[in-house]
């Protein structure tokens, strides 16, 4: 259901945070929390994901199937505006665009004429395009100089999971689909989905979800609780003491989510 409701309430941008938090070792040998902090911005209505093909001959030797990406002015333009206006509104200094134009010569091309048209309105960000190998590459070698990412449906997926993986979890990553006009509601996700393979066993880690809670929070206008429950996730991965397995732990499901509601206690107990 997933892809439709994207499409149906044209949640057309994914929002993924990559850090790396205090208390959770990276892969990357050397790196610090100060080096992988990279937002991503995913085109998420169309491209390749749209769902434009078929299979014919099906069960016979001639069996075929096309699947085709779809690229508008329209999709493609908000969603690199969108990527430009987040960076300028949090501060951030440079915006990436992930592209293969080297190689496919239609959509990558036009996705690259229409970054260069969006990117001259905003001369305060900087701004570049890199090939998505090579983009995958430096997310490994040089995270650090990356802050905003924007991509494609199909290239934003990808890069978002390499990001999990080296800010130390898939139980890590959170994700907001965004229809940011608001005409229509946005759902937020831990980016791996739900986890079949750790049901009922009690030891998923719940933060991804949590953090994705945050996300929601600041959508509706409530930064100061959405703070608030960041904050309390990092105290408890900061203290080191409260992890799940995909963490080198060995604390369940329901003792993380405890000892973040703990976390987010202790300052209204502090108050007077």
């Amino acid at each position: 259901m997933l892809l439709p409701i994207r499409q149906g309430f044209d949640q057309y941008i994914n929002l993924r945070p990559v850090r790396l938090l205090e208390g959770v070792a990276s892969p990357l040998a050397g790196k610090a929390p100060k080096d992988i902090d990279i937002v991503c911005v995913r085109e998420n209505c169309e491209g390749e994901y749209c769902g434009v093909g078929g299979r014919v001959y099906p069960g016979t030797p001639q069996e075929s199937a096309v699947q085709s990406a779809v690229f508008t002015y329209h999709g493609t333009e908000r969603v690199l505006r969108y990527a430009f206006e987040y960076a300028r509104r949090h501060g951030r200094k440079k915006v990436t665009s992930a592209t293969k134009s080297n190689a496919i010569n239609y959509s990558m091309v036009f996705w690259d004429d229409v970054f260069r048209d969006v990117s001259a309105r905003y001369p305060d960000v900087r701004h570049e395009p890199q090939l998505i190998d090579s983009l995958c590459a430096r997310f490994v070698t040089a995270p650090e100089s990356l802050d905003v990412v924007v991509a494609s449906n199909l290239f934003g997926d990808i890069l978002t999971d390499l990001g999990a993986a080296i800010a130390g979890s898939m139980g890590l990553a959170p994700s907001a689909n965004l229809n940011p006009e608001g005409c229509y509601p946005s759902l937020f996700q831990a980016i791996h989905g739900s986890a079949p393979g750790l049901a009922g066993k009690g030891i998923a880690n719940p933060i991804a979800t949590i953090w994705s809670v945050s996300m929601m929070l600041d959508h509706l206008g409530e930064a100061e609780l959405g703070s608030a429950l960041l904050k309390a996730i990092e105290s408890v991965l900061a203290e080191g003491t409260i992890r799940t397995p995909d963490l080198g732990g060995k604390s369940t499901t329901r003792q993380v989510g405890r000892a973040i509601i703990g976390a987010l206690q202790k300052p209204r107990k502090a108050s007077p």
